[in-house]
């Protein structure tokens, strides 16, 4: 049973539409990646569309083996560009990416602070705690998931109090009296702990007004706790219904168990969207986009994800439950090892099905390969059975699939009562609490 009667529903500015081979596409724009006005176009259009926000993800690495072929990880500052953007928008909601892994949470609570006011109530915190990138800030060895998760419980919980310790309500701004501000009501935070120590009080008050959504992204189970204590989004990696259903089911208890009400945990898989005006159209995009992606990787991927080299299998062998290993520790993410496990499991599939298959070719997020008609259609499935919340877009292959996604798909869910027709506030809280 679905938690909300609306979608709530963000888009990825990390110009998905262009990896693979679309970025070679005639007019798309490539040239102009570096610059603000790429990221504000799209952020302008979802506003019209009445999106909940625009996402930013980001990274602090660069992985050289992509830049060959395409842009990759490179990008500009997640927060600087939300701040560019932010200027030349009205309501859209603006989620900016900061690790608690590499970075500091004073530093970190007056950029997001700073990124609230400037933007008029609409900022939005990616919580990541990094998988790689290490060596850039002098860290020997990547830090193990629970030293990671542990450290950002600490670091959002010196983000809150640093929010808190210079409210609104102590400016008084009274040009009468001479006085600026209630000092009384400033206080220091004096927070000692495992791996911060910070006096306060932050040097910026708090926006008058909702604060600030925290998303949280990890699906392990230390992560899926952090989420159910301190997340109002959830960016899942969900490739298929079942899992989806799983950690929905998995966000409410550990909601539960932080005192929370599960629906204020909003589950927003990231949706691949590939999409065009007919089925045929959209599986020769996505098979396009993908051409370059070899049967070298391909095997790799399947090898790392479940632990079977099937390098020296012929086509039509077909792969039964039994050939999967009993024990494999994933180079991917436990939902792909478990999707590609049932793939085998449930349709016995020869070696080059496999390889074919959408989850090889492309990312290990939900993926839909269709029309708009199609793309609606299965998001309700998914919306009714109580597996989402909504979903953050990443369309792929082609600007054309960014442009039906808000310009037909969207307008399907609000002719279905799915999402709204108009926003009812200006800031991020209030489109996150509109029903």
């Amino acid at each position: 049973m679905k938690l909300r009667p609306k979608l709530c529903i963000g888009i990825s500015l990390a110009p998905t539409w262009l990896s693979g081979e679309g970025w070679r596409l005639d007019g798309s724009g490539i040239e102009g990646l570096y610059s603000s006005d790429f990221a504000l176009e799209t952020a302008q259009r979802a506003e019209a569309a009445h999106l909940d926000f625009a996402f930013r993800p980001d990274a602090s690495f660069l992985p050289l083996a992509i830049m060959d072929q395409s842009f990759g990880f490179s990008s500009l500052d997640a927060t600087l560009l939300m701040t560019s953007v932010a200027r030349e928008t009205r309501r859209i909601g603006l989620v900016t990416t900061i690790s608690t892994t590499f970075g500091h949470p004073y530093q970190a609570a007056r950029q997001l602070m700073s990124l609230h006011w400037l933007s008029k109530g609409r900022a939005g915190w990616n919580v990541v705690t990094a998988l790689q990138g290490n060596e850039n800030f002098g860290v020997a060895e990547m830090p193990s998931s629970d030293a990671r998760y542990l450290r950002a419980r600490e670091f959002t919980d010196v983000v809150r109090k640093l929010w808190s310790s210079f409210p609104s309500g102590a400016l008084l701004v009274d040009r009468e009296t001479g006085r600026y501000a209630d000092t009384d009501l400033i206080l220091p935070i004096n927070h000692r702990g495992q791996g911060f120590e910070v006096k306060g009080p932050l040097n910026l008050p708090a926006f008058p007004g909702p604060g600030i959504p925290l998303m949280q992204a990890g699906g392990s189970a230390t992560g899926i706790d952090f989420a159910g204590e301190v997340a109002d989004m959830v960016f899942g990696m969900t490739p298929d219904l079942a899992t989806a259903q799983q950690m929905r089911s998995q966000l409410s208890a550990r909601a539960v168990a932080h005192r929370r009400a599960p629906r204020d945990i909003r589950l927003l898989p990231g949706l691949s969207l590939y999409l065009a005006p007919t089925r045929e159209e959209a599986r020769a995009l996505f098979q396009d986009n993908h051409r370059r992606v070899g049967r070298a990787q391909r095997l790799q991927r399947i090898q790392e994800a479940i632990g079977l080299d099937l390098s020296s299998w012929p086509d039509d062998r077909r792969l039964t439950p039994a050939d999967l290993p009993k024990t494999h520790h994933s180079m991917r993410s436990a939902s792909h090892r478990a999707l590609l496990q049932r793939i085998v499991s449930d349709t016995q599939p020869t070696v080059a099905e496999l390889l074919a298959r959408p989850e090889i070719l492309s990312s290990v997020h939900w993926q839909i390969v269709g029309t708009p008609e199609d793309a609606a259609r299965e998001i309700a499935v998914w919306h009714d059975a109580g597996a989402i919340d909504g979903f953050i877009a990443v369309p792929g292959g082609s600007p054309e699939s960014l442009r039906l996604t808000l310009e037909d798909l969207v307008p399907r869910l609000v002719s279905d009562g799915r999402f709204r027709r108009d926003y009812a506030g200006d800031t991020f809280f209030s489109h996150l609490t509109e029903d």
